[in-house]
């Protein structure tokens, strides 16, 4: 396998372990107190976002590197991106709070929810970082 690939395997791992976390942490029941557990959620997610770039490029990133590198992205993809990240959690707040009332079926569904939402925008952020890595490769290979 090459370098590359590794990269991908390790960020596949780090967005599934990252994943299943969150959607341990979102089944938990919590009730009145999801706000906090949002909290934690999206800090986790920004350690993600972290993670995969040090498995990329071997260095660490800074919030503010994950924010300069979105606007990177441009000004109309991080717009589309936070738009779509704040309702994303703020829809699993609100289906938060219902599963504390409906038990564990609710719970189960907060799960996959949220597991989905993390691995979608993990997903997404290893593919900028590959894409990213694979420009700075051919770089300096040529």
């Amino acid at each position: 396998m090459n370098n590359l690939g590794k990269k991908r395997l390790e960020a596949i791992w780090a967005i599934a372990s990252y994943a299943i976390g969150g959607s341990t942490l979102a089944a938990t029941p919590t009730p009145g107190g999801e706000v906090p557990k949002q909290i934690v959620l999206t800090a986790s997610d920004i350690l993600m976002y972290s993670k995969i770039w040090k498995i990329y490029f071997e260095e660490d990133l800074s919030n503010k590197e994950v924010l300069e590198m979105l606007k990177e992205l441009g000004l109309i993809a991080v717009a589309a991106a936070g738009t779509a990240y704040i309702v994303a959690q703020s829809s699993t707040l609100i289906v938060r709070e219902i599963k504390n009332w409906i038990g564990p079926v609710g719970w189960g569904m907060v799960a996959i929810i949220t597991g989905s939402l993390t691995g979608i925008f993990g997903t997404a952020w290893a593919i900028y970082c590959d894409r990213r890595y694979a420009e700075l490769d051919s770089d300096t290979a040529g």
